[in-house]
């Protein structure tokens, strides 16, 4: 009845998997920003408007804490509701919601479920590959489809390979960890400098060093 496609706040663009637009066009959509704690939160506001201006519900989750989940059922039915009144007037009163659960790996998509179900009905992990079939769970009124990740065969850039090596979507064996992270590091400094002084207690003169030394320097630190 409805496809709910949990993404990563932190990269909602290059954890959105293109195919899944195409596959499942015709249904009703839920964005699940999952993560959104470790998010900018003034980005998660604008990429929750982006999305909704494309017509789709959207949720801020932290799926770990369970913070925002408990609004899945209400997001869910307002999203449903014509579907749904259409099922009382047919006198199927009851009739369960069925709702596919989808994302790339490592996104949180089983947490999230066990989250909803507020029992651990999924295998979760913090790395990729542990849903290996789908597999149904029933919460309340609800059947959820936990689907496994998929990552898609060819990435629009280095930037989304890259993004999406971050936050753990590709395994760790296929990278180089000290090139990730000196990467990461850069990244970061682009970005959000101050933050990332504050947190290694960097000066100014250190985190002007480019991003390889930069990974020294917080190593010793």
């Amino acid at each position: 009845d409805i496809v709910a496609e949990i993404i990563d706040a932190r990269i909602p663009i290059s954890s959105r998997n293109p195919d899944i637009d195409a596959i499942c066009a015709d249904k009703p959509r839920l964005i699940v920003l999952n993560r959104a704690d470790q998010a900018d939160p003034a980005q998660n506001r604008a990429w929750g408007e982006y999305f909704r201006k494309k017509g789709y519900a959207v949720l801020e989750t932290d799926a770990k804490t369970g913070r925002g989940v408990n609004q899945f059922s209400s997001v869910t039915q307002e999203v449903l509701k014509e579907q749904i009144s259409k099922w009382r007037e047919k006198a199927q009163v009851g009739r369960p919601v069925r709702a596919m659960v989808v994302g790339v790996p490592n996104v949180g998509k089983s947490t999230f479920i066990n989250k909803v179900a507020r029992k651990k009905s999924a295998k979760a992990s913090d790395r990729p590959g542990v849903t290996r079939g789908k597999q149904w769970v029933t919460v309340g009124n609800y059947d959820l489809l936990d689907m496994p990740g998929v990552l898609w065969k060819k990435f629009d850039s280095m930037e989304v390979a890259g993004n999406l090596a971050f936050i753990g979507s590709i395994k760790d064996d296929v990278l180089d960890i000290e090139a990730l992270a000196t990467a990461l590091l850069g990244e970061m400094q682009r970005m959000y400098p101050e933050r990332l002084a504050e947190r290694y207690r960097l000066t100014e003169e250190e985190l002007g060093q480019d991003a390889y030394d930069l990974l020294e320097t917080v190593g010793r630190k």
